[in-house]
């Protein structure tokens, strides 16, 4: 069960429809009282998503009187909110948090981004484990759908285009050298054919939109994907 907390009507009913159609319960609160209304009776979440700007106790407040307590010291918190300056991020994460992140999202992300936590804090116990899901940024590869966004718009790519950003996601951060690309997507290592690596690439990016900005070059090397975004 995931616990809602957003006082924007529409945005806590999207959130709380998405969680429920990718196989996750939840329910959704409009205050910090229906919250902990909710905590004293009824079933006791997996993980609550936090809005910071509240009517009433603002979201840092009511993570400081969670973390105070004893039976729910240890519950997953994701901070949401409009505001996206270092200072809040830092302010909410130092109060207990265990994930940030800023309007506007992609739903997409955001069920990636609980499956995350639920992973980190569960030991896996989120649903399927959520092991199918590669985030980087705006893209999101659901490797169980065989299905690639790019802020929630579906990006039709080829088998090959598609194995190239799996690779990529699952090492970010690394440089991969076009003929370990070469290899592991195309079955052989030959540095006649790197071109091959590059056309596909290039493709890639001209499909992701703003999200081909995550595949860096690295000059002489090969590629990688970014840790921005």
């Amino acid at each position: 069960m995931i616990y809602c907390v957003e006082d924007d009507a529409g945005i806590r009913e999207l959130v709380v429809y998405t969680l429920q159609n990718t196989g996750l319960e939840a329910r959704g609160f409009a205050d910090g009282a229906a919250l902990f209304e909710a905590l004293r009776t009824g079933e006791k979440p997996q993980l609550l998503l936090l809005d910071i700007m509240l009517p009433g106790e603002d979201g840092i407040a009511i993570l400081r009187r969670l973390r105070a307590a004893q039976e729910t010291a240890g519950l997953p918190v994701i901070l949401v909110t409009a505001k996206n300056t270092e200072y809040d991020k830092v302010i909410g994460l130092d109060s207990g948090a265990d994930d940030y992140i800023a309007k506007p999202f992609g739903m997409m992300e955001l069920v990636a981004r609980i499956r995350a936590v639920l992973r980190r804090t569960q030991g896996g116990a989120a649903e399927g484990s959520g092991a199918h899901l590669l985030v980087a940024g705006s893209i999101c590869v659901d490797e169980r759908a065989h299905t690639v966004h790019v802020d929630d718009t579906e990006v039709q790519l080829t088998l090959k285009e598609y194995q190239l950003l799996c690779l990529l996601m699952k090492n970010r951060g690394a440089v991969l050298t076009r003929d370990v690309l070469l290899e592991n997507i195309w079955g052989y290592g030959n540095e006649s054919e790197t071109r091959t690596v590059d056309v596909h690439i290039r493709t890639l990016r001209q499909k992701l939109g703003a999200g081909g900005s995550m595949i860096e070059t690295v000059r002489g090397v090969g590629y990688r994907m970014g840790d921005h975004g």
